[in-house]
């Protein structure tokens, strides 16, 4: 049996151990990346290593860290209040406001995840006070970004752009932008009604709460569609349900009050967006440096903060993703792709790439996975009978679409920000929501782009 071969079957039973026993599966990673690291690839400690997502952890430390602050001194509050403001008060508008955000960010320069871990934790500190679905949240966000990720002038369609144009294939920057636009939208639109979105327009437009002081939500976010109403109650919001002939129109939260803490937390959500939009500043590194200004200047607030980073999803992230880069050193997935790409059949060889795209991309880089794929594809573009522009689209699509995926960093970057929820079963749903879309949206976008000759 080849290593790349035992590679892959060590990670399915990582998987299939993570999903019986109930052990962290970001622990069985690091396990099993050692072992088969040293005993099948013949890599020391340091090649091992090699694959630790350094950056990643950060991210992911920096921003739960700030965003727990933020929540202990009732800046999110403020900004809960803020966004149903915007909205006229129509909750059901709030997912789609998520989603034009991320994708106005990514569209004009940010790169996925920086502009994900900015909008995500206010987006899901929404959810958990609305009761609204945080896999429905969680994908809008996600999905959002990638609606606006390959923009002419975006980080993945300058990279993508830039592929296309070395190799020396035909391009459209335009049809490439619009393809990830509008199947991230019919996704977003699918996940809406599904998830429970319709649900919520029968609540109406909520109106201003008359409970005063800090409005911490106490309700439990089950997953299900907020088509509740909610009451006032002390200290929180209190969900009872709703009548099924009238449509009750629920309380919003009473504002917070513009504290020290809450005006320096907003100023340094402000800077966080600034610092990584207009200086292109690590997104993990500046959280965390503003989450250690704001917790030495008000340290009552954040003293609890740290143990509220989102440690066990840490684990889990960095585990699979150090055994990921082990495939990677030892060669396994250009061994996958190579052997895609020599296939005689040019529409067969295209949907496994895009297959094999979306797969390794829902573990891995995306940028880095549609570098290694677009070129595996020139020599059957070559020929002709295959669309340059469709199937570089589609592998596009295909590689970034995933990112819903608890085990990407857009998804690891959703799983941590979200508040007040189980977080295991909400792995899970991302896990197989995630699934579901590796599943089906490559073959998808292979019949829509590809089939037809595009390009």
């Amino acid at each position: 049996m080849s290593p790349e071969l035992v590679s892959i079957l060590v990670l399915a039973v990582v998987f299939v151990i993570a999903t019986t026993r109930s052990v962290n599966m970001g622990a069985l990673a690091f396990a099993a990346a050692f072992g088969v690291g040293t005993l099948v690839a013949d890599l020391d400690a340091d090649g091992v290593f090699a694959g630790f997502p350094g950056d990643l952890f950060v991210v992911l430390v920096g921003v739960t860290y700030l965003f727990a602050i933020a929540r202990a001194n009732g800046t999110t509050d403020w900004l809960v209040h803020a966004a149903v403001r915007l909205v006229r008060g129509r909750v059901a508008l709030i997912p789609w406001v998520m989603f034009a955000l991320t994708g106005a960010l990514t569209a004009i320069g940010a790169v996925s995840p920086a502009a994900v871990a900015i909008v995500a934790p206010i987006a899901l500190s929404f959810a958990a006070r609305y009761r609204i679905s945080p896999l429905l949240m969680g994908a809008m966000v996600v999905h959002g970004a990638q609606a606006g990720g390959f923009s002419p002038i975006s980080i993945y369609g300058s990279i993508v752009n830039g592929i296309v144009e070395r190799e020396k294939l035909p391009g459209s920057e335009i049809t490439l932008f619009l393809a990830s636009l509008l199947v991230n939208l019919v996704i977003a639109a699918v996940v809406f009604v599904v998830c429970g979105g319709l649900r919520l327009w029968s609540q109406g437009a909520v109106t201003e709460g008359e409970n005063t002081g800090n409005t911490r939500n106490t309700g439990s976010t089950d997953g299900g569609g907020g088509s509740g109403a909610t009451g006032k109650g002390s200290g929180g919001i209190r969900t009872v349900p709703a009548p099924t002939a009238v449509a009750t129109r629920p309380d919003a939260p009473a504002a917070v009050a513009l504290t020290a803490p809450v005006i320096a937390t907003l100023v340094s959500l402000a800077a966080l967006v600034v610092a990584v939009l207009g200086f292109d500043l690590d997104a993990g590194l500046t959280a965390i440096t503003l989450a250690v200004v704001l917790s030495t200047a008000w340290p009552d607030d954040s003293r609890k903060a740290v143990s509220e980073i989102a440690w066990p999803t840490v684990l889990l992230i960095c585990g699979v993703l150090t055994y990921v880069g082990v495939l990677d050193e030892m060669g396994t997935i250009t061994w996958a792709g190579e052997g895609v790409g020599g296939i005689g059949v040019p529409l067969l060889a295209a949907v496994l790439l895009c297959y094999i795209g979306a797969i390794v991309s829902a573990f891995a880089s995306s940028v880095g996975i549609m570098g290694a794929l677009i070129p595996l594809a020139v020599p059957f573009l070559a020929q002709g009978e295959i669309g340059a522009v469709g199937m570089v689209a589609a592998l596009a699509v295909s590689a970034t679409v995933v990112d819903v995926s608890p085990f990407s960093t857009n998804g690891a970057l959703v799983l941590a920000a979200a508040p007040d929820v189980d977080r295991e079963r909400f792995f899970r749903q991302l896990m197989v929501y995630g699934g579901i879309v590796v599943a089906a949206v490559p073959a998808v976008v292979w019949l829509v782009m590809v089939v037809p000759g595009w390009g």
